[in-house]
């Protein structure tokens, strides 16, 4: 691709704001730790209570993801004011990732209707993931031309980063704001308490004996404009993308490393560099049994006998695991080491396991590292990796692709088992045991897959857009915390809280190692999902994609709903594949993008109900019980 500038950071994490929230510090210094021990979660009755706080003592009961967004927002703008003056009168696009999005609103919400009280209309209006996107306009002082949230849990923020570089390439838009948030709730701390990742001890990333990690919160956001449009000046630069799937577990990584090794390969080639550039790695790292074993093995595919050398940085021991804002915050974290002239330490204790090869320093030294690689992980075997540097490099321009509809499928109101079964690579118990919106998406995408038998499904990747996401697992989970406690918080229940895990799903059930990710930034999620799959296939990032738009409707989605004064979407999936044109009508995305514009100005009505109804009607299917495949 050709290099994208980054012109502003701004960000907030337990460190302090901006540049203090990514700081790595100077040559000679040993880092030390922002994760503490937690009253909040210590009250709420969890063992390992530790995390990374990023707001001063505020009142956590009324603290939210919108407010921390908003800050960041905000501080983006004031840099962007000097750094480009005119830029509220460009086309300004916004890419943002998160994992848990606005849990502590959708919490208090739940709360209120455990006890039987009304909801108002503004607190339900902030309880879906997208809730805490109100602030974006107000806090920029101008409406996106382009707005998507990824929900693809820790990698978010750099698969948005990574989209966001794509509009540039595109000309979608002129500026884009792209980056992650979260905040640490009870509820996702005690879930990942429950599935045995956290640690009651400062993490020790890629060492002997480290059992986990710690939750932290914060946001960070990047500015990024085409080459031409930065100044003379310009040091920070995003030189490549790519994005693979495991297709393997929904919650444990491909112990062999080999989607995340891809996704690292394709940003190389993507950057046009060797992987003899890379001097930094910044390090997905979550300090956990098996992640920190599969990345070194990724690390060592890639980087051969580079690996010896170049230094790798686990920030996540620092700052804790910020979740949807870890890949935007330690991207940033890499270009302020390479900007000071560090190769920075890596926090923790003890002798590097001897399944994880890689270089640690024990305090930072002077170096001048020019070439990082950012590697992401995630929930549903999502992968995805960036090239950051201090110089332009050699990546060029590449024409788009053109983009067909390849196939609609039926949409799917329920899940047939056993006969889905023979079509996947699961079993008919595997497939029962699914959450409903998993199962939904996997329904919908064994349908549209029978008309395309031909599609290497290895190189395919897989987007399902929903606006509902998993409020009703959350809701199922959210319960038995308040009937149990945080020690009676179910394992099996946490993972399909992930607005990732249906994505992931359909990926481990065709075998799809493309891109996985789920979006949902407005009501028009499904129709967000058709442009958002449009532009990865545009900019060669996969050759198709299997998009899914998904809706668990049940009484938490109708409730919300309600109280918001939305039109409820239609509950079930369907799925349509696009796929690189090869002959025939290329699928427009101006006309995606008028069939987004008029279903948010009707608040989700496109003559139809939204979910996927709306997404059948933007592809121009005029009778949605029965698409026609094209």
């Amino acid at each position: 691709m050709k290099p994208v500038a980054v012109v502003a950071v701004a960000a907030e994490s337990a460190l302090g704001s901006d540049r203090a929230a990514y700081s790595v510090g100077a040559p000679g210094e040993i880092p030390t730790t922002a994760i503490v021990e937690d009253e909040l979660l210590r009250a709420a009755g969890l063992v390992k209570p530790r995390v990374a706080r990023a707001m001063a003592p505020l009142d956590r009961a009324v603290e939210s993801a919108e407010s921390l967004l908003r800050r960041v927002l905000e501080s983006i703008g004031r840099s962007l004011d000097q750094e480009l003056a005119n830029w509220r009168h460009l086309r300004v696009g916004v890419c943002l990732g998160t994992s848990s999005g606005a849990m502590g609103s959708l919490t208090r919400a739940l709360s209120l209707r455990v006890a039987g009280e009304p909801l108002s209309r503004p607190l339900a209006r902030q309880s879906p993931y997208f809730g805490p996107l109100v602030a974006v306009g107000s806090a920029l002082g101008v409406e996106p031309s382009e707005s998507v949230q990824v929900l693809a849990a820790c990698a978010s923020s750099a698969i948005a980063i990574g989209l966001g570089c794509r509009w540039l390439e595109l000309d979608a838009a002129d500026v884009v704001i792209a980056g992650g948030y979260d905040v640490v709730s009870s509820f996702v701390a005690a879930g990942f308490e429950s599935i045995g990742a956290t640690s009651d001890r400062t993490p020790a990333p890629f060492r002997v004996g480290r059992d986990g990690m710690s939750l932290g919160e914060g946001a960070c956001v990047l500015a990024l404009v085409r080459g031409r449009d930065a100044g003379a000046g310009c040091r920070r630069w995003v030189r490549g993308f790519g994005a693979s799937a495991d297709a393997v577990h929904v919650t444990a990584p491909d112990r062999t490393g080999s989607g995340l090794a891809r996704a690292a390969r394709r940003a190389l080639e993507d950057a046009g560099t060797s992987s003899s550039d890379v001097e930094l790695v910044s390090a997905h790292a979550t300090a956990t049994p098996y992640n920190d074993p599969a990345e070194a093995l990724a690390l060592g595919a890639v980087l051969g006998a580079q690996v010896k050398s170049a230094v790798v940085h686990p920030f996540k021991a620092v700052i804790g695991h910020t979740l949807g804002a870890s890949s935007a915050l330690e991207l940033a974290a890499a270009f302020d080491a390479m900007e000071r002239g560090v190769l920075p330490a890596a926090l923790g204790e003890g002798a590097l396991d001897a399944s994880c090869d890689v270089r640690l320093l024990g305090k930072n030294e002077a170096g001048t590292p020019r070439v990082a690689l950012k590697l992401s992980a995630a929930f549903g075997g999502a992968n995805a990796a960036l090239v950051a540097s201090l110089e332009q490099g050699n990546g060029g321009a590449r024409a788009p692709h053109a983009v067909q509809i390849a196939t609609i499928g039926i949409p799917a109101l329920e899940l047939d088992a056993e006969g889905v079964a023979p079509r996947t690579r699961l079993t008919a118990a595997q497939l029962a045991r699914m959450d409903r919106l998993s199962a939904l998406a996997v329904a919908a995408a064994a349908r549209a897959f029978e008309a395309v038998p031909e599609l290497d499904r290895a190189r395919a990747g897989v987007v399902v857009g929903t606006a509902g996401a998993t409020l009703e697992n959350n809701e199922a989970f959210d319960r038995r915390f308040r009937e149990r406690g945080a020690k009676g918080a179910e394992p099996r229940r946490f993972p399909p809280t992930s607005p990732n895990l249906p994505a992931g799903q359909v990926s481990i059930a065709f075998g799809l190692g493309g891109p996985s990710l789920a979006v949902g930034g407005s009501l028009a999620a499904s129709i967000e999902a058709l442009i958002v799959a449009h532009d990865l296939i545009a900019a060669g990032d996969t050759e198709a994609v299997i998009v899914v738009a998904a809706e668990d409707v049940g009484t938490t989605v109708r409730d919300v709903w309600a109280a918001a004064g939305w039109p409820l979407p239609a509950a079930g999936a369907v799925a349509a594949v696009l796929r690189k044109r090869d002959e025939g009508a290329a699928l427009d995305r101006n006309q995606l993008k008028e069939a987004q514009r008029r279903a948010l100005a009707a608040d989700g009505r496109l003559g139809s109900a939204p979910g996927y109804p709306a997404f059948l009607a933007a592809l121009g299917v005029e009778h949605p019980e029965s698409p026609s495949h094209q």
